[in-house]
């Protein structure tokens, strides 16, 4: 199984944040079927061959996912996006 764990700073209210990571996450469930539920400020995502976390702290954001067989063969591109995503939102 591949592991993702990225982690990035930021300079926003957590309630900021939590807006970004939480419109991802929607926008994860209309295209791809990733279902999320928010536990505190980490929310938490799941669909078939990926489960993972998105924890919001005031300085830092990490995702941590594990990738199932098939998922694991496309984690370079996954890692792509998940960056170009945080970089382009938490700026």
């Amino acid at each position: 199984m591949s592991r993702i764990d990225i982690v990035r700073p930021h300079q926003r209210s957590r309630q900021d944040v939590q807006a970004a990571v939480d419109r991802l996450a929607c926008s994860l469930g209309g295209q791809f079927g990733v279902c999320h539920r928010w536990d505190g400020d980490t929310l938490a995502f799941e669909r078939s061959g990926v489960r993972g976390r998105i924890a919001v702290s005031d300085h830092e954001v990490r995702v941590t996912a594990e990738l199932g067989l098939l998922m694991g063969a496309m984690k370079p591109l996954i890692e792509r996006e998940i960056v170009r995503y945080l970089d382009e939102h938490l700026a």
